[in-house]
Formats: structure tokens, C-alpha cells, sequence
């Protein structure tokens, strides 16, 4: 590099920075002020969702050729850090968008991407992910839910549990055993829409946070489909789930990571303000030292989800790695800053008067669904053992 010359050795791309900025704006106006009564009637927030819809933020990530946005992974992040800096409930539209289109993505031949991409990028519908089951949650593979061939359809029958926005969203990614023999290698992927005949879902789940996000479960009574619902080939179903499973805990880090900053934002504002023996809390010092260690866990769980989401957009080989380290230390982060944030409000922090207590409720569910911080654990580990075991 010649004397005097410089360039930006790490900054996120102006157009980043400006999405954050309109994502932000649109936030504070439209999506925030739903946030606490989204969180106390255990509705979901619609005028949220209208206006996340209106911004083409509600699913980012659909490429331009569908109809859509065509943010990357990272903007895509980002998108979804903002939304759920104000609400975490409005946050899970674009992220869950996102994980039960992701199978398509990756798999799915044009005409299901034609067919299905397309109306989620017009807002006009909503997809969810169908994994987990009462029996089969960490051990995905262990499921029972089953399709079974009929001429040209498939017949599903089973249950799925902890679906989020179930019962709102038209359209479903539904994994299935199509050969018992094969276990994982046994399980095939299909589009099933919330119309099918045999669709029904049970009561909305109660639950400690996220409550403006519908959690239910899916019941398939002998609902017929056409072949060419099926996601990709027979049998690739499970390694489907997985891969999808690497780009979207990306968007669960960014959740968090948008959970905490929310946190520290307004514990900052008022320990600035709240006055006890005769000045203001923020200039004790071990209320300071709290504030610094929340900022920098904020800050490094920040910067390993945006490179976890540069390694998404690229398709790195290690993305699986940076997948689970991003979603599990953003998930342990925010869940330390958001119970931090309410320490620093004293007894305020403690009552639904103040917005602390309610992100410390949201935070909690980064660290269980799409893998616990436990399985993210298992899942490091094995990477970092690859090649010397």
C-alpha cells in the first residue's frame, strides 16, 4: 500500500448501513409501539406485520426473480436484528420466512420455487417449518410423522409440535419418513398448504416470552398432496433440514443480538436519568462496569453473526461451525445483557411498566429452538474434531 493510502479494512457496506437505517425508521414508527401490547394480549402483532409488508422487510431474503427483495445474508440479518430490537414477536416473520423457505432455496425445483417463493415475496403468505415433534425434538431424526406413496400423491399422517406461526402462515415445509429402513437418510421434505384437506392446528402454546408469535402444532390426518410437493429427491429430506438449519441460525444470532441492544439501549437511557445519592445512577462506577461488559459481549456477538452471515451468503464449508458458535454465543450473550438490563432498573426493571422484563423473557427462547445451546455445543465440537478424529 503507497505512503498516505487507506482503505476500510472492516466496515459494513454503505448499503447495509442504510438498510439498517430504513428498517430502523420504519421500527420506531410502526413496529415498536405494538411491541408491549403484542407481548400482553398474546396476539400476533398484524399492523406490525402490515408494515414490515409495506417495507418489503417481512422476507428479505427471496431472491428478485420471485418477486422479491433479494437482500443477502447479512442484510437479511440485519433486517432482522432491527425488527427485533423493537419486538421480538414482529422479528419472527422475516426469520421464519426465511427458515421455512430456506428448504425451497436449497432444494426445491423451479417450479415449487415459481410457485411458492412468489407469494411470500408479495406478502400475500407466510411460511413455517415443520421439524420437531413431541417425541423428536434434538433428535430430529428419531421423528414419525410419515408420507407414504400413492400413485401420484403422497399421503402424510403425524404431528408436529413448537411451530411458530402455525396456523397464520399458508404455506408449510413438512419433513416426513418415506422409508422407516433408512432413518435419516429415510425422511423426504414436501410443501403442504395450510388448506389441504386433514391440515388442522392445536391451541396456540402459553408461553414465558415471544407471545405475539403464534406457537402451535400441526396435525396431517391423512393429507394427500401431489408428487411435486415433494422438496427435492426422496430420502435428502433430512440433509435438507440440516443445511437449512446452517443459514438460519444466522438469523436466530441476529434475533438476539437485536434483543440485546434493545436492552442496553433503554437500560443506558435510564441509568442516565435516575438519580440516587444526589446523582445519576451512571456515574457509579459498578454500574458502569456493567454497562461495559454488556456493550462488548453485545459487540462480539455482533461481529461473529455478521461473519457467520457472510459465510451463509457464500456457502462456506465451514458455515455449519460459524452457524451454531454465532447462534449459541449471541443466544448466551443476550440472555446476560437483557438479565443485566433489568438489575440496572432496580424494582422498575422487574414490572411490565418497563420494556427490560419482556426482552429478558424473549431472549430466553434463542437459547432452545433450532438446536439448544447445548446441541450448538455438540455441533462446534464436532467440527473442531473433523479432522483428528
Amino acid at each position: 500500500m503507497a505512503a498516505g493510502e487507506s482503505f476500510d479494512v472492516y466496515r459494513l457496506p454503505d448499503e447495509h448501513q442504510a438498510i439498517r437505517e430504513a428498517v430502523r425508521e420504519v421500527c420506531a414508527a410502526k413496529v415498536a409501539p405494538h411491541a408491549a401490547e403484542a407481548d400482553e394480549t398474546g396476539e400476533f402483532p398484524k399492523a406490525s406485520y402490515d408494515a414490515l409488508r409495506a417495507a418489503d422487510f417481512h422476507a428479505p431474503h427471496i431472491p428478485e426473480e420471485y418477486g422479491g427483495a433479494g437482500a443477502d445474508a447479512l442484510a437479511t440479518a440485519i433486517v432482522i436484528e432491527e425488527v427485533a430490537r423493537a419486538c421480538a414477536s414482529s422479528s419472527l416473520i422475516p426469520a421464519v420466512n426465511k427458515l421455512g423457505t430456506m428448504p425451497l432455496l436449497l432444494s426445491g425445483s423451479a417450479d415449487l420455487k415459481s410457485r411458492y417463493l412468489t407469494p411470500v415475496a408479495a406478502g400475500d403468505a407466510m411460511f413455517s417449518y415443520c421439524l420437531s415433534e413431541p417425541e423428536a425434538g434434538s433428535d430430529a431424526a428419531s421423528m414419525t410423522t410419515r408420507a407414504v406413496r400413492d400413485g401420484d400423491h403422497w399421503v402424510l399422517n403425524g404431528v408436529k409440535r413448537w411451530i411458530t406461526n402455525a396456523g397464520l402462515s399458508d404455506f408449510y415445509t413438512v419433513f416426513a419418513v418415506t422409508d422407516p429402513s433408512a432413518r435419516s437418510r429415510g425422511i423426504s421434505a414436501f410443501v403442504v398448504e395450510k388448506t389441504d384437506s386433514g391440515v388442522s392446528f392445536g391451541a396456540p402454546e402459553k408461553k414465558l416470552g415471544i407471545k405475539g408469535s403464534p406457537t402451535r402444532e400441526v396435525y396431517l390426518d391423512n393429507v394427500r398432496i401431489p408428487a411435486d410437493r415433494m422438496i427435492g429427491a426422496e430420502g435428502t429430506g433430512f440433509a435438507t433440514a440440516m443445511k437449512t438449519l446452517d443459514h438460519t441460525r444466522v438469523t436466530i444470532a441476529a434475533q438476539a443480538v437485536g434483543i440485546a441492544q434493545g436492552a442496553l439501549d433503554y437500560a443506558k437511557g435510564y441509568v442516565a436519568e435516575r438519580r440516587q445519592f444526589g446523582k445519576a445512577v451512571a456515574e457509579f462506577q459498578g454500574i458502569q462496569f456493567m454497562l461495559a461488559d454488556m456493550g462488548m459481549k453485545l459487540e462480539a456477538a455482533r461481529q461473529l453473526t455478521y461473519a457467520a452471515a457472510g459465510k451463509s451468503e457464500r456457502g462456506d464449508a465451514d458455515l455449519t461451525y460459524f452457524g451454531a458458535a454465532a447462534k449459541c454465543f449471541a443466544s448466551d450473550a443476550a440472555m446476560e445483557i437483557t438479565t443485566d438490563a433489568v438489575q440496572l432498573l432496580g424494582g422498575y426493571g422487574y414490572t411490565r411498566d418497563y420494556p427490560v422484563e419482556r426482552m429478558m423473557r424473549d431472549a430466553k427462547i434463542t437459547q432452545i429452538y433450532e438446536g439448544t445451546n447445548q446441541v450448538q455445543r455438540i455441533v462446534m465440537a464436532r467440527q473442531l474434531l473433523a479432522d483428528v478424529v
